[in-house]
């Protein structure tokens, strides 16, 4: 009987110490899955910030670019003041066309809603080909195609 209790003692001492062995492994798991956690939402969080950043970025480099357009366009209209009346109602319609694509890509960009990274990325393709475009288009007004 004195054997059996012992055994018994040396059993409930062994459970026990399994017990809170594996407790403190959980629970050290859990801490270090917290680690993990808390260091991707700290990656997630600059990952983000450099995301907004490059959203402020563009958009501040490409209204340069759209006020530089309406400075082209300034300047078309002064140059055309002073043409044949025909010449200059065919470049009055240019140049207003013109215009007004210039005022739309302004008014996308200022639209443009935080959508996530692919959906940016995509809008910054779209966009820089319809700036070029416009680009190519003030730069082609005025030449003289006829001979």
């Amino acid at each position: 009987m004195k054997n059996s209790i012992s055994t018994l003692a040396v059993s409930i001492l062994l459970v026990a110490f399994a017990l809170f062995s594996g407790c403190q492994s959980s629970e050290k798991k859990v801490d270090e899955a917290q680690e993990d956690v808390t260091e991707a939402n700290k990656a997630l969080d600059e990952a983000n910030a450099e995301y907004l950043a490059d959203i402020e970025a563009y958009r501040r480099e490409k209204a340069d670019v759209i006020a530089a357009n309406d400075s082209s366009i300034l300047a078309l209209k002064l140059k055309i003041a002073n043409e044949k009346k025909d010449v200059k109602a065919d470049y009055d319609k240019k140049i207003t066309e013109l215009e007004q694509k210039n005022r739309d890509l302004k008014m996308k960009m200022d639209n443009y809603n935080d959508e996530g990274k692919e959906k940016w990325e995509s809008f910054k393709r779209e966009f820089n080909h319809d700036m070029d475009e416009l680009g190519n288009a003030l730069k082609g007004i005025t030449v003289n195609d006829k001979k």
